[in-house]
């Protein structure tokens, strides 16, 4: 139990290793290799999961050091709550999306199982490391599997918005150098538990700097959430990427709202003294200015993938303006919305694929003239046909897509409402449905009404896009869809009716999380207080 989680690290780069000298023939093996290693890691996340919801209302933290070393010299691992959560959230996408490609996708390029292990290796480990330095190796280890994934299958689309991609995280990973290098040079530790333990004995004087290291270092995490105005690349990139790729994409700005959260609440939490809550009212004032930026996109774009890539905005946004808000309340509401939302944009970049089957080139735009100007041709003799026929195909379609529409925009029945609901609960009434109503601050209304009006311009863009791809006409082709690539779309939808019929639970698990991320000492503690 205790090796789960370097396992989770080692076993994909094991497996995306011995694909790459598999020559094209063994196509099944390397499939087969793929779909063993990724459902194992499935299975390792859920037991850490498992294992660090176990220990009680502190939750139990799990320290893995290689070599055997002190936390402040080594390299360690560890296993809490928000990073098993995270990781079983990579593990079903990667999952879902590994399976939609056997289809056709893994044949449209060299080394896609390959590149997609690696990918899973680089997140599993961003999730799991202790320390900066790792934090930066495991951030490029997932880049450049990225990179090849963004690329996958050629294009000039693809072409143009990956390089462009990769361009910008050049620069990103430059930035995140120079965060890293100008906190050591202050703390003398990359540790994250042993950084948040010097910070509030830290002389004054070196304050500024340690500052100036972390504002640079969040500002690279910034860039990976895609927060206004620093996520022009993430919609293009988003969409012009092959579907499964897309999908796992979406997790991959998780990874900068995750270095977020975590690092503001254990690094700037109340004890660090001066530098407590550093950098709080920029992320909460980004966040709200995300999630506008991104519902102006999603009712901008006539592109359905252009609409999934928007969606990742306004997800990115609300995660962040939550965890600006420093709420205990409102940031367990929105652990519960990051997994509703991981869960729908990655079933909605694999369906936009299907939904485009069956339509012709250019049609929204030709849908837009038409809208505006007619086709031009009044046929009043003609009896109109009452009812239309519609194909089990496009029904199941339907349905898949009223579901993703109703998660991302926040509606009942389904688990986005519940993850909305509580993160408004927890913004009008911090202290529960017992507790005594709390005067709301500024930012809370804001972030409260652009929670609002982002499920509004959601249920806006879903609906029309929802009309031109699904309503019925003479001429609109029903799509051949495989078993294969509609059951991970069934699965990932599943996944979020599970979780609204099993809110209770979930709901506690993040309450837990959101706990011990606003109170650190334990994890401290684990990390620092045990060293051989």
């Amino acid at each position: 139990m205790q090796h789960l989680g370097i396992i989770s690290i080692i076993l994909p780069l094991v497996a995306g290793a011995l694909m790459i000298p598999l020559d094209d023939q063994r196509g099944r093996l390397r499939a087969g290799l793929a779909i063993v290693s990724t459902v194992a890691l499935l299975g390792i996340a859920i037991t850490l999961a498992w294992q660090a919801h176990a220990g009680g209302g502190e939750g139990l933290v799990t320290v893995y050091r290689l070599g055997n070393w002190p936390s402040i010299f080594g390299i360690v691992l560890v296993v809490d709550r928000l990073s098993a959560l995270m990781m079983v959230l990579t593990a079903l996408l990667g999952l879902c999306a590994l399976v939609f490609s056997l289809a056709r996708w893994q044949r449209m390029g060299a080394h896609f199982h390959a590149l997609f292990q690696f990918q899973l290796m680089g997140l599993n480990g961003a999730f799991l490391t202790g320390d900066l330095f790792n934090l930066f190796v495991f951030f490029e280890v997932l880049l450049a599997a990225s990179y090849g994934l963004a690329l996958h299958g050629s294009g000039i689309m693809r072409v143009k918005a990956g390089l462009h991609y990769i361009s910008i995280n050049l620069a990103v990973s430059l930035l995140f150098l120079i965060g890293v290098s100008m906190i050591y040079g202050v703390a003398g530790t990359l540790n994250m538990a042993d950084l948040a333990a010097r910070i509030p004995e830290m002389p004054a004087e070196n304050r500024p700097l340690l500052e100036a290291g972390a504002g640079i270092l969040g500002l690279a995490f910034l860039v990976k959430a895609g927060m206004w105005p620093l996520g022009f690349w993430l919609a293009p990139t988003y969409s012009a990427a092959s579907p499964p790729a897309a999908a796992i994409f979406s997790m991959m700005s998780k990874v900068g709202v995750y270095a977020v959260l975590r690092l503001s609440l254990l690094l700037f939490s109340p004890e660090a003294g001066e530098s407590a809550g550093f950098g709080g009212n920029w992320i909460l004032v980004g966040g709200i200015l995300t999630i506008a930026f991104g519902a102006i996109s999603v009712l901008a774009t006539q592109d359905l993938s252009r609409l999934a890539g928007a969606s990742v905005l306004i997800s990115s946004g609300t995660l962040l303006a939550a965890v600006g808000a420093e709420q205990v309340a409102v940031t367990s509401g929105a652990l519960f919305y990051l997994a509703s939302s991981a869960l729908a944009i990655g079933a909605l970049f694999l369906l936009v694929e299907l939904l485009e089957r069956g339509r012709d080139m250019g049609a929204d735009v030709l849908a837009v003239t038409l809208e505006a100007f007619g086709d031009g041709e009044e046929d009043d003799d003609e009896e109109e046909e009452v009812g239309v026929a519609i194909p089990g195909t496009m029904a199941l379609l339907g349905v898949s897509f009223l579901c993703c529409a109703l998660l991302l925009a926040g509606l009942p029945p389904l688990s986005g409402f519940i993850a909305k609901f509580a993160m408004l609960s927890g913004i009008l009434n911090p202290e529960g449905l017992g507790g005594r109503v709390a005067s709301v601050s500024p930012g809370g209304w804001a972030l409260l009404v652009a929670l609002v009006l982002s499920g509004l311009a959601t249920v806006l863009a879903m609906t029309r896009a929802g009309i031109r791809s699904l309503w019925a006409t003479a001429n609109r082709s029903v799509p051949r869809v495989r078993v294969i690539e509609m059951a991970p779309i069934l699965l990932l939808v599943g996944l979020c009716i599970g979780m609204t019929a099993g809110a209770g639970p979930v709901l506690r698990y993040m309450q837990a999380t959101a706990q011990a991320l606003h109170a650190p000492q334990d994890y401290i503690r684990h990390v620092i207080g045990q060293n051989p």
